[in-house]
C-alpha cells in the first residue's frame, strides 16, 4: 500500500501565502519564457524540473515545509501549460487574418476567457480522474517521480539551484550582446549552379537555368542550443534533417526551374535570396505542413491503445465520482463533485459567450461549439493525462490532440453552413480551449501524482491551480502581445530608415486590403499602429515570421481557414502527405519533427542540431569514462538544468529587449557590426559550458541512481 513522504495524519503548513505567491510567481515567469521559445522554435519545455528546483530553494530560505514546496512546484508549472496552449493556437488568428491587429481590447479580452475557459476545464476534468489515474500502477509518471525526488533531496540539503541559476545568467548575458548588436549574428552565402541546359516537355524546347543553394549559419542562441540538448541527438537529428530537405533540396530544385521565367539576366545575389525565400515560405512550407498532418495522425495512430485505454478508465471514474464514492483521508481530498460540475458548466458557458458574442455566429452554432469544447474537451484531457503518466508532459503530443480538434470542429462547422471569418474564429476558439485544457489537464495530472508521492492535498493543489490559470489568463497575452508587435516596430523602423536613406519618402499600397489603399508618406506610416505598418510596408514580422515563426499556428490557420472556405493549396498539401507516407514507410522514429524542422528557418533548427550533438557528447564521454548508471543519471540531470537554464535566460532578456521595442526605446549600439567570428566564439562557449559543466561532479559510481528529470 502507498505510503506518501508526509502522512494523511501528519499536518504541516502548506497552503501558505508564500508558497502560493511564488507558485504564481514562477507561474507567469515559465509561462512567458515558454511563450518566447514556442513561438521562435515551436517547443516548449517541461516546467515541473525548474519549477520544483526554483521552489524548493526559496522556500527552504523562508524556512518552510515540503508540502508548501509542493504548493509553489505545482501552481508555478501551471502558467508553462497555458502558455502552450496559447502560442499553438492564439497567433493563429492573426496570421488567418481574423484579428487584423492583435493588440486589442477585445483581443484580449477573448483570449483571456479562451485561457480561463480552457484552463479550468482541464482542472476540473483531472479533478475528476485523479484518483483512478495517480494510483494507477502501471503509469510510472517519470517526470512527477524527479519532481518528487527533487523535493526529497532538499530536505538533506541537496539541489541543482547554482547550476540553473548560473546557466540563466550565462544566457542572459549572451541574449544582451545580441540584442545590442555589438556582433553580427547573420552570415549567408548563395552558392551557384552553373548553368545547364534542361528540357521544357511541355513547350518541346530546350531552355538555359541556373540556380544554387543558400548557406546560412546557426541561430547565435543558447535557448535553441539548451532545447537540442534536452531532446537529444537523435531528435535534433531529426530536426535538422528537415531543414537540409528544405533547403538543400527543395528550395534548389524548385529555384532551379522557376528561374528562366522568374529571374533577369542580371539578377543579384540578393535577387536570388529573396527567390530562395519565397519559395521556402510559398511552396516548401504547405509542403512540410501535409507533412505534419500526416505526423501527427501517425501518433494518435500509434498510441491509439493509451487512447482507448484512457477514455475508458475516464468514463469509470466519472461513474464513481456521481455515485459519491469518495475518501475522507486528507490525501484523497479533491474539489467537491458540486463544484467541479459547475466549474465544467461555467468553462462550457464562456466557450458559448465566446462563439455567439464575440465570434458573432448563430445560437445553434455557438451551442455546438460549448458541447465540442466539453466532449473534445473531456476526451483530450483523459488522453493528455494518460500519455503523461507514460511519457511525460515533455513528450505529450497536445499539437497532433489540436489538431484532430481542429480539423473536427471544422468539419462539424462546415456542415452547419458556417462560412467566414465567423467559420474560422470559431473553429480557432474550439481547437484552443481544447488545446489549453488538454495541456493543463496533462501537466495538472503531474503535479498532482508528485503531490501524491509528497503527501500533498490534493484540493489544494487544485485550487491553487485554478489561481495559476486566472494569472496565467489574465498575463499571459501581454508577452505574446509584446513580441509580436515589437518584433513589427523593429522591423519597421529598419525599413523605415533604409527608404530614409534612400531618399524615398512615400510608400505606395499594393496589397489586398481596400480600406489601405492608398500612396503614404514615412511620417503617415510612422503613425499607422504596427500591425498596420507591417501590411502598409509589407513586412515580414510578427506571428509567422522568420524570428516568431510560431509554426503549429500556422498550421491550425492555414487548416481552419482552408476547410471553411475551401482555398487551401490541396495540391502542395498532398504532396506532404505523400512525403510523410514516405517518411513513415522508412520507419522515421518522428515523421512529425521532420515536418517541422521544414517549416522551421534554417538557422533555428541548425542551432537545435548543434545542441543535440553537444548531448551527443557528452553521453559519449560518459561512456569512454566508464560512468555507472547513477553517473550517467546525475550527469544528465545536470545538463538538463544547465539547459533550461540557458533557455529561461535568454527568453527573458528576450522578452525584455521585446517590451523596449514596443515602446520604441532605441536600443542598437552598431548598425552594421560585422565581426562575425565573434558569434563563433559564443557558440563554442556554450558548446563547453553543456559539456564541461554537467561532467565536473557525476558523483560516486556507487552510488544509487536518482530518478531521471524529465
Amino acid at each position: 500500500m502507498h505510503q506518501p513522504f508526509v502522512p494523511s495524519n501528519q499536518t504541516l503548513k502548506e497552503f501558505s501565502f508564500r508558497a502560493v505567491a511564488i507558485g504564481l510567481v514562477m507561474s507567469i515567469i515559465l509561462g512567458a519564457a515558454n511563450a518566447y521559445l514556442g513561438l521562435k522554435a515551436g517547443m516548449t519545455i517541461a516546467a515541473t524540473y525548474p519549477a520544483a528546483v526554483i521552489g524548493m530553494a526559496l522556500i527552504k530560505l523562508l524556512k518552510g515545509t515540503i508540502l508548501e514546496e509542493n504548493i509553489a512546484r505545482t501552481v508555478g508549472s501551471i502558467g508553462e501549460s497555458v502558455a502552450a496552449g496559447a502560442i499553438f493556437t492564439l497567433p493563429a488568428f492573426v496570421i488567418s487574418g481574423v484579428w487584423p491587429k492583435f493588440f486589442t481590447t477585445g483581443n484580449y479580452l477573448t483570449s483571456a476567457f479562451i485561457m480561463f475557459a480552457g484552463g479550468l476545464m482541464g482542472i476540473m476534468f483531472v479533478a475528476l480522474l485523479r484518483r483512478v489515474m495517480v494510483e494507477d500502477a502501471e503509469l510510472p509518471y517519470p517526470e512527477s517521480l524527479a519532481a518528487s525526488e527533487i523535493h526529497k533531496a532538499g530536505q538533506g540539503g541537496g539541489g541543482g539551484t547554482k547550476l540553473l541559476f548560473g546557466a540563466m545568467g550565462v544566457g542572459a548575458f549572451i541574449q544582451i550582446l545580441n540584442q545590442l548588436s555589438l556582433y553580427s549574428t547573420k552570415w549567408e552565402h548563395f552558392v551557384y549552379f552553373k548553368e545547364a541546359s534542361f528540357n521544357l516537355i511541355a513547350k518541346g524546347k530546350a531552355a538555359l537555368a541556373k540556380g544554387g543553394v543558400l548557406l546560412s549559419n546557426p541561430g547565435i542562441s543558447p535557448a535553441y542550443m539548451g532545447v537540442g540538448y534536452i531532446i537529444g541527438p537523435q531528435l535534433g537529428a531529426l530536426n535538422f534533417a528537415g531543414g537540409i530537405i528544405a533547403w538543400g533540396l527543395l528550395v534548389p530544385i524548385i529555384t532551379f526551374f522557376l528561374a528562366p521565367g522568374a529571374m533577369p539576366a542580371d539578377a543579384s545575389t540578393a535577387d536570388w535570396i529573396h527567390l530562395s525565400v519565397a519559395v521556402w515560405k510559398g511552396i516548401v512550407r504547405p509542403i512540410a505542413i501535409g507533412g505534419m498532418l500526416v505526423g501527427s495522425c501517425t501518433t494518435l495512430y500509434r498510441m491509439r491503445k493509451s487512447l482507448i485505454t484512457g477514455l475508458k478508465r475516464s468514463i469509470s471514474d466519472v461513474k464513481k465520482a456521481a455515485a459519491g464514492e469518495h475518501t475522507i483521508d486528507r490525501v484523497n481530498q479533491d474539489i467537491p463533485f458540486t463544484w467541479i460540475m459547475a466549474g465544467i458548466g461555467f468553462a462550457a458557458f464562456c466557450a458559448f459567450l465566446i462563439t455567439l458574442l464575440i465570434f458573432h455566429t448563430t445560437l445553434l452554432v455557438a451551442i455546438v461549439a460549448a458541447l465540442l469544447a466539453i466532449i473534445l474537451g473531456f476526451f483530450f484531457a483523459a488522453v493528455s493525462g494518460y500519455l503523461v503518466g507514460i511519457i511525460g508532459s515533455s513528450n505529450n503530443p497536445m499539437s497532433g490532440l489540436t489538431l484532430t480538434a481542429l480539423v473536427i470542429t471544422a468539419l462539424v462547422m462546415v456542415l452547419l453552413g458556417v462560412k467566414g471569418r465567423e467559420g474560422i474564429a470559431a473553429v480557432l476558439g474550439v481547437a484552443a480551449i481544447v488545446c489549453v485544457s488538454s495541456g493543463v489537464a496533462g501537466e495538472m495530472l503531474q503535479d498532482l501524482k508528485a503531490g501524491h508521492i509528497l503527501g500533498g492535498t490534493p484540493w489544494r493543489m487544485e485550487v491553487g491551480d485554478v489561481m495559476g490559470v486566472v494569472l496565467s489568463a489574465a498575463l499571459l497575452f501581454l508577452p505574446l502581445m509584446v513580441l509580436h508587435v515589437g518584433d513589427i516596430k523593429k522591423a519597421a523602423s529598419e525599413e523605415i530608415g533604409k527608404r530614409q536613406a534612400a531618399q524615398v519618402q512615400v510608400v505606395k499600397y499594393e496589397g489586398a486590403r481596400t480600406d489601405l489603399q492608398k500612396t503614404y508618406t514615412l511620417n503617415e506610416v510612422k503613425a499607422l499602429d504596427p500591425d498596420t505598418q507591417k501590411e502598409v510596408l509589407n513586412l515580414d514580422a510578427g506571428f509567422g515570421s522568420p524570428r516568431l515563426a510560431a509554426p503549429q499556428a500556422g498550421l491550425m490557420a492555414m487548416l481552419s481557414r482552408g476547410i471553411v472556405e475551401g482555398r487551401m493549396p490541396w495540391a502542395l498539401i498532398v504532396v506532404g502527405m505523400l512525403m510523410g507516407i514516405g517518411f513513415v514507410l522508412m520507419q522515421v522514429k518522428s515523421p512529425m519533427l521532420v515536418s517541422v524542422g521544414m517549416y522551421l528557418p534554417l538557422e533555428t533548427t541548425f542551432a537545435i542540431f548543434i545542441g543535440g550533438l553537444i548531448k551527443g557528447v557528452v553521453e559519449m564521454i560518459g561512456r569512454k569514462r566508464g560512468f555507472s548508471e547513477g553517473q550517467k543519471v546525475r550527469v544528465e540531470n545536470a545538463g538538463v538544468l544547465v539547459a533550461a537554464g540557458l533557455i529561461a535566460g535568454e527568453a527573458l532578456v528576450g522578452l525584455l529587449f521585446a517590451s523596449l521595442a514596443f515602446f520604441e526605446v532605441n536600443y542598437t549600439l552598431i548598425k552594421d557590426p560585422g565581426m562575425f567570428f565573434i558569434s563563433l566564439i559564443i557558440l563554442a562557449v556554450v558548446a563547453l559550458i553543456l559539456i564541461f559543466v554537467p561532467l565536473r561532479d557525476p558523483g560516486s559510481a556507487d552510488a544509487p541512481a536518482p530518478p531521471r528529470a524529465g
